[in-house]
């Protein structure tokens, strides 16, 4: 049994559907990618099954739990958590606080555990927030503003405010969007990491350099259908995805940047997984 399970899946506006009969799982310990062009549904898909966006059929299961009828909450606090394509930080807030709001997700007895052990959730939380941070190196900035860090920065604040609650899930919307070359290989390199923190990843992004060379598995979408699926090589190869998506000289060069980032990660001592 996958960890994420979708089957069927559709999502509709109107008469539109923007997700059409998607079949798609991620495994356990896995960095599992979703890729395709601008409008093929894929910020539709992660919306649809953490809870934002209703689903007008299909079936979708975290650890075999069915998620119909859960409000976006109750699937975070299964161990699912996101981040959005528009930052939405707290701008009034410090870089650690807006990793905290995200870091406490209270239970029903809590209090009784504050009442037994006075500051124990306080501590947890602070523990989960320095090692968010401290995994994107964003030690260094915990007192900024968001105002006051750069546009690559902020990104990684997002991704850090979805792990600061220890996620057993983490999907990750367009992470790269913005960051130059060197930060979207950092990035990869730590999305790789969280592997060993036993958080898998579900990866959106345009990025195909970087989605090439660190996901496990990838799934392409093209107007709101799974037109392909496969390891990053046989995407890479696959007649249909070359056409709808990528062309044939693009496919080259993506499959070029893809080695060069392999190559960079390798030379950087991490885990090329």
């Amino acid at each position: 049994m996958a960890l994420l399970e979708a089957h069927g899946v559709t999502v509709s506006y109107g008469g539109l559907h923007a997700n059409d009969q998607v079949d798609l799982e991620c495994e356990k310990g896995t960095l599992v990618g979703l890729i395709g062009p601008n409008g093929a549904g894929k910020t539709t898909f992660i919306d649809g099954i953490t809870g934002f966006t209703p689903i007008a059929a299909g079936r979708v299961t975290f650890d075999g739990q069915d998620l119909e009828g859960l409000t976006p909450d109750r699937r975070a606090h299964l161990g699912m958590s996101r981040t959005f394509q528009s930052l939405e930080l707290f701008e009034d807030l410090t870089v650690r606080d807006n990793l905290f709001a995200a870091a406490e997700r209270p239970k029903w007895h809590s209090f009784l555990r504050d009442i037994i052990q006075p500051g124990a959730n306080e501590r947890q939380y602070v523990t989960q927030v320095e090692w968010a941070m401290e995994l994107l190196d964003l030690a260094d900035h915990a007192d900024a503003l968001p105002a006051d860090i750069s546009h690559g920065q902020r990104k990684l604040v997002g991704v850090a405010r979805a792990l600061a609650a220890r996620p057993r899930l983490v999907l990750l919307d367009e992470p790269a969007a913005g960051l130059d070359t060197a930060e979207s290989q950092h990035l990869g390199q730590q999305m790789r990491g969280l592997l060993d923190e036993d958080i898998s990843v579900f990866l959106i992004d345009h990025d195909m350099g970087l989605v090439l060379s660190v996901c496990d598995y990838i799934y392409v979408l093209d107007f709101g259908r799974i037109i392909a699926s496969g390891t990053p090589t046989e995407v890479r190869n696959d007649p249909i995805v070359i056409q709808a998506y990528l062309g044939e000289e693009a496919g080259e060069a993506q499959a070029r940047d893809a080695e060069a980032v392999r190559g960079l990660t390798r030379d950087g001592g991490s885990s090329d997984g």
